[in-house]
This record gives C-alpha cells, structure tokens and sequence, in this order.
C-alpha cells in the first residue's frame, strides 16, 4: 500500500487495543484450528469491525498479523515459520511472489462474488488473469494543493512544480521509486526507466527542484497539509483522502502526463494451512457492503463497482481518487535489486543537497 503514513503512525497502538485477542498470536492449537484464519496485512488498513462481523458470521478465529513494508512480508513468507492463509502485497511483489513459487493459484469457482470486480483492476502484468491474486485497495501518486494558496488554473502538470511562484511551498514524501519516477514522467520517461543515463538526468532535474522543497516528509506531511503549513504536496491518494476529510481546501488531483497506479491484492501462500477459511475471507471482503465499509474506513478507493456505488460523495471525495480511465498510469515494475539501489542512491544524493 502507499502506505497509509500519515494512519499507522497514530493508529498502531490503537490497533493493538482494537484487536485486543485476535492481533497477537493465539497459542498454537488456536493457530491449528480449522476454525482459523491467519491474516498478514499492513497496520491499520482493514476495519475491526469487519473481523468481527466476519467471525460473528461465519464461527472462524481470526488470528491477525501486521508488517510495515512489502520487503519485510515476504521475508517472512519465505522462511515460512507461520504458515499464513492470506497476506496483502503490493503489485511488484506478487510478481516476485509468483516468480519464487510462494502462491497457490486460485479457484474462481469458490469466489461467487468475483463479478463485483472492476475490469481495469484485472489482468494486471504483475499477475495476468489473476492467476494469484485478488485486487483489494488501489490508487494512484498525485497532488495535493490548498486552494487559498493556489489557484488550480496554476498547477497542471508535474512540470509546474519547478515555477518559481512555488519556492519553499511543496513536501515530498520521502520514496525513491515515487519521487525519481514523478521527474521520469515530467521528463517523457518511463516510471519504469531503467537507463542510467535517463536517471542521471532525473536526478539532476530533481536538485533543481530544491529551492521549492520546503521538506521531504513522511508521517509529517498529513499535519503540514491539514495545519496550511505548506501549500502543496506530492503524495498518494489514500493519503490524500485523509487529508481532506480533515481541511476542505485540500484539493488532489494526478498530472494528465500520468502516474503511477498501485494495487495491493489478496494472495493465498503456498503453505497456508486453512484454505477454505481464505476463500470464505476473501468472499466476505467482496460483499460490496462490507468492500464499501472497508473503503470508508482506510480512505483508498475500492476496486468493486457495486461497493463504489454504495459510497457516499462524503467517502468518494475527489474524483481523481477515482480515475475512469487508468490506461495513462503506470504498475511499478519488479526492478533488478542494483538497479533499485541506483533509485535509492540518486534519491539520497537529492535530498542531501536540498539540506
């Protein structure tokens, strides 16, 4: 996910207390149960409420388990101690998922609620034909402005970014594959580039950015944003969505150039344990009433069109949280580790010289 920054940071703790027995690990005849589920999934991003209906309902035993990056999950997914039933990874590590072995495919058969899937969720190049996978949040990497500092006709494009009438005014979140590839596109490039040339350059694009940084933030820029401490940021819109709940000048929208555009999906590991418990999981989070619930919950937007349908304009917001058309955006693509690293080493040198 993108990755609910400014949410896990307050929430964690009050996710602790919320999940009060289903958070930690039973002891290992609970985990062994066939009434068992155990679920991976990021911190904060799936309603209580919800694993509550879902054991009311259905008399399984909901064991739940968070982690904080895509990297993190899978290392533990491979060295297999816990036999997880279902985790949530992002678009580039299902692809490495699939690559390793680590999933089982699934039977659509037993997914009576798939028809309630958006078409342009689906078939994605990190899995084609949903193979392994089952969409669960998207979005996309925008602005967000303030409109009583910033008249919109101003700001189109990630190219207006550089206007000197924007000095000292933007946050950056602090992501080496978001903020080299927001340059890559500005540049006609490849969010995907892996060229060392085209990333030099982006990288010099980017230093000539900094006297308009007013920081590269992380949790901070929530409350930068929502206080009026800065005048735009560049970040993800479920982050967005937060914000803008909280100060209605908040406007996001993605450049027309286009963007990025994630998806975090539901996945069986190949050494899951209670199968049948992820299929009924997995149907209980496409009911669109409960996908809608989720929704309102997280803030990101829902990749089941009845459950959209369901929301109200209070939880859709934006438009641009919705996009209708997705063909302009960009998967991230599962980089070769060196060629991440030269992401990461030309993202520091940037924000070494922007101190």
């Amino acid at each position: 996910m993108k990755k609910l920054l400014g949410l896990v940071a307050s929430l964690l703790l009050l996710s602790g207390f919320l999940y009060a027995g289903v958070k930690a690990l039973t002891p290992k005849q609970t985990v062994n149960s066939k009434k068992t589920l155990v679920l991976y999934n990021w911190g904060a991003y799936l309603d209580p409420a919800l694993i509550k209906k879902f054991e009311r309902q259905t008399g399984y035993h909901v064991v739940y388990e968070t982690f904080d990056s895509n990297e993190s999950m899978l290392t533990k997914i491979r060295q297999g101690g816990t036999s997880y039933d279902l985790a949530v990874p992002s678009d580039y590590t299902i692809a490495k998922m699939r690559r390793e072995h680590l999933l089982q495919p699934l039977n659509k058969k037993r997914l009576s609620n798939w028809k309630y899937l958006d078409k342009q969720c689906l078939n994605r190049s990190f899995d084609p034909d949903n193979r392994y996978s089952v969409p669960y949040f998207w979005g996309t990497l925008g602005i967000v402005y303030n409109d009583k500092k910033i008249q919109p006709e101003t700001l189109k494009s990630w190219n207006d970014l550089w206007q000197r009438r924007y000095r000292k005014q933007i946050l950056l979140v602090d992501s080496a594959r978001d903020i080299m590839g927001m340059v890559l596109i500005s540049e006609g490039k490849s969010m995907n580039a892996t060229s060392s040339v085209d990333l030099k350059l982006a990288e010099a694009k980017l230093v000539a950015l900094s006297p308009n940084v007013k920081a590269i933030v992380g949790d901070e820029m929530r409350m930068y944003l929502e206080q009026g401490d800065a005048a735009l940021g560049v970040t993800w819109s479920g982050e967005a969505a937060q914000m803008m709940q909280n100060n209605h000048h908040l406007r996001y929208f993605v450049p027309a150039e286009g963007s990025n555009l994630w998806f975090d999906n539901l996945v069986i590991p190949k050494n899951a344990r209670h199968v049948q418990a992820a299929y009924a999981f997995i149907n209980f989070m496409l009911q669109p009433d409960n996908a809608a619930r989720n929704a309102a919950y997280i803030g990101y937007a829902t990749p089941n069109w009845r459950a959209k349908q369901l929301l109200s304009k209070r939880h859709q917001l934006e438009p641009q949280l919705y996009q209708t058309n997705l063909r302009h955006l960009t998967v991230y693509r599962d980089l070769q580790p060196s060629k991440l690293q030269e992401y990461n080493d030309l993202f520091l040198n940037f924000k070494m010289s922007s101190h």
